[in-house]
């Protein structure tokens, strides 16, 4: 059996910290890890600036509740699961993630988790563990399992390069750039085809 494992954000939904930027207008907001590839070091940014504008998990939540998947994520990831087992493997938080889950369908999320003050302040983040993505990707391999791993971000590349077939979708120039010899797609039938010649490819290696 292969296990296809997806990144959350700017793969299947719109990236939550941009979104809330563009709603609140504070641009630095705008920063992800396709710009910056030291996780802690922008989250610990984020906190900081959620703090001086006096920004809580509430507000975040907000924005989240008015986001959508992106246009045929829904559908594509229906079918994806009809022929491979997929998990999605994400940095975001289960207080971002679990409304959109359910507008995908209640797919299996593995993310981080954050902790929360009694007046709805962020204090801090707990990650699952130490490169979460590649570690997982690590511990389904060591489970006999074939893996391709899909992603746009710097912080999805460990991830890529552990599966056994790892795959950029619509990441940006400087990740393309850095790292070239994972295939780009650029849609979900692209990302779809490329999946299907990984499977294709450990069926034929059995």
């Amino acid at each position: 059996m292969h296990i296809v494992c997806l990144d959350l954000e700017g793969v299947l939904i719109p990236e939550v910290w941009i979104n809330f930027a563009e709603r609140t207008g504070i641009p630095e907001l705008r920063l992800t890890t396709r710009d910056l590839p030291d996780y802690d070091k922008l989250m610990r940014q984020r906190l900081r600036i959620l703090d001086d504008h006096k920004l809580g998990l509430r507000e975040i939540q907000e924005v989240i509740s008015g986001m959508d998947p992106m246009p045929g994520a829904r559908e594509f990831l229906d079918q994806l699961r009809l022929e491979y087992q997929v998990i999605i493997l994400s940095d975001t938080f289960y207080e971002f993630g679990m409304p959109l889950m359910r507008k995908l369908g209640q797919p299996t999320l593995f993310c981080h988790k954050l902790e929360v003050g009694a007046d709805g302040r962020i204090v801090n983040y707990r990650l699952r563990q130490a490169d979460p993505k590649r570690r997982a990707v690590q511990a389904l391999k060591g489970l006999n399992f074939r893996t391709v791993a899909a992603g746009d971000s710097y912080n999805d590349t460990s991830m890529l390069g552990e599966a056994d077939a790892g795959i950029l979708f619509c990441a940006p120039e400087n990740v393309v750039r850095e790292f070239p010899h994972f295939p780009l797609t650029q849609t979900y039938d692209e990302l779809a085809a490329e999946i299907g010649k990984a499977a294709a490819r450990f069926c034929a290696a059995t």
